[in-house]
């Protein structure tokens, strides 16, 4: 049985890049090396079979042509339409569909917009010092996680990547590194840690000046307890930061989702600059979906910004809180939605999913999802990394190629924006 080796897992933001897979009568067989999840994903489950077109209250099956011409007549037709997903597709994907979205007048928006926009925006203020993943599994001594919980989010992070990993000045892997949580809640990644600080909800952005004062030499403001923090354990943090000879501050959602949101993380971005006065630090968002960033960066590339584009005005206008997918389903102001590589009606609030429902909605997608439920047209897509090859940002803003390993029936996403996009320009009589 032949073995594809240094496969590209396309599940999460690590984007593991050592994975072994087998593959026979062109399916794959066996997976070594991925996370159970991405093992799942690149061994196949459940996928949709055909493009659907809804007729009353059904979806029945029918053609690509005919699904990508009522597609097409759909978006053409609306007056403000909404691109969204895309943080599970590849980098060549995005840069057609944001061409569509010019095309069309309309807002484009990725899954940033509701998990580390914060973090985007936070950057375009101050800046980030940041790394690679490989610097992080050669010379960090010193890991936090803060706001995040690799182990059952991010499967192989501490194992190839951060924590658990043996690096060219780690040899010994965990026993040569410190590890630090910091969370509301005692989760399996804090019950590996050499230090656990529990802070109340909605408190980081406290705990983070504190540090940042007693890092900087005025401890005597800090206050005997912030954000449910003794000062003595914020004391400790500190001089273990200053001390290590390389640090490295990973941040997930319960960053950039609790209260001051984007302040957080400039919080957090400024501590790190501090410490460059003692030592070498380094701060990283732990990107989630295996794309997310790579949009992020396409779309700044293409707009010059990189989520919650508005393109009405025939020029791009980027204003998040007024041009995000939840803003504009929220003021029901979009008459119609394309989402790609996404599933909104299961993670966004009630309201904008019931606006969601009612307005013309076309999905392309490789799974089902609650999403595709509530469609008017299903277009199922190859899935990238296994039927079809891109390129992919990991989530330390390095770039990989995901590869092809088996051949499919299913036109890729890229195929299926093209021949989308031709429709539209036909009807608009633009070509």
């Amino acid at each position: 049985m032949p073995t594809v080796t240094d496969v590209v897992c396309p599940l999460c933001g690590c984007l593991c890049d050592d994975i072994r897979v087998e593959v026979e009568g062109n399916a794959v067989k066996k997976v070594r090396g991925a996370c159970a999840v991405g093992r799942a994903k690149i061994l196949g489950h459940g996928r949709l079979k055909s493009p659907l077109l809804r007729e009353g209250d059904e979806l029945k099956e029918c053609s690509y042509e005919e699904a990508i011409k009522r597609a097409a007549e759909i978006l053409a037709a609306a007056r403000r339409p909404l691109l969204y997903g895309w943080s599970c597709t590849v980098c060549e994907t995005h840069k057609v569909g944001i061409l569509l979205a010019e095309v069309l007048g309309g807002v484009i928006d990725n899954t940033a917009s509701v998990c580390h926009g914060p973090t985007v925006q936070a950057v375009q203020g101050v800046g980030l010092p940041t790394c690679t993943l490989g610097e992080v599994k050669n010379r960090a001594d010193l890991v936090i996680f803060w706001g995040a919980n690799p182990v059952e989010a991010h499967g192989n992070h501490m194992r190839r990547y951060s924590y658990l990993t043996k690096g060219w000045f780690r040899p010994e892997g965990k026993k040569d590194r410190k590890l630090v949580v910091v969370d509301v809640r005692e989760s399996r990644t804090a019950r590996m840690a050499d230090i656990f600080i529990r802070v109340e909800p909605n408190k980081d952005y406290l705990v983070l000046a504190a540090l940042r004062a007693i890092v900087n030499g005025f401890a005597d403001v800090v206050p005997e307890s912030v954000g449910g923090v003794p000062k003595e354990r914020l004391v400790e943090l500190a001089e273990m930061m200053k001390t290590a000879q390389f640090g490295i501050i990973f941040f997930g959602m319960g960053l950039t989702q609790s209260r001051y949101k984007h302040n957080n993380i400039e919080q957090a971005i400024s501590l790190v600059r501090d410490l460059y006065a003692f030592t070498k630090f380094a701060i990283m968002p732990m990107r989630g979906h295996y794309n997310v960033t790579g949009f992020n960066q396409v779309c700044t590339w293409q707009t010059g910004f990189p989520f919650a584009v508005d393109l009405a005005r025939g020029y791009a206008w980027y204003n998040p809180g007024e041009t995000a997918a939840n803003d504009v389903l929220s003021r029901k102001e979009c008459d119609a939605a394309l989402i790609v590589a996404s599933d909104p009606a299961a993670h966004f609030p009630a309201e904008c999913v019931k606006h969601l429902a009612k307005i013309p909605l076309v999905v392309i997608d490789p799974y089902p999802s609650p999403t595709t439920e509530i469609a008017d047209v299903v277009i199922p897509s190859a899935v990238c990394g296994v039927e079809a090859e891109g390129t992919a940002y990991r989530m330390d803003k390095v770039p990989l190629r995901l590869r092809k390993l088996v051949e499919t029936e299913f036109l890729t996403d890229e195929e299926i924006l093209e021949r989308l996009l031709d429709e539209v320009l036909k009807i608009k009589g633009l070509q």
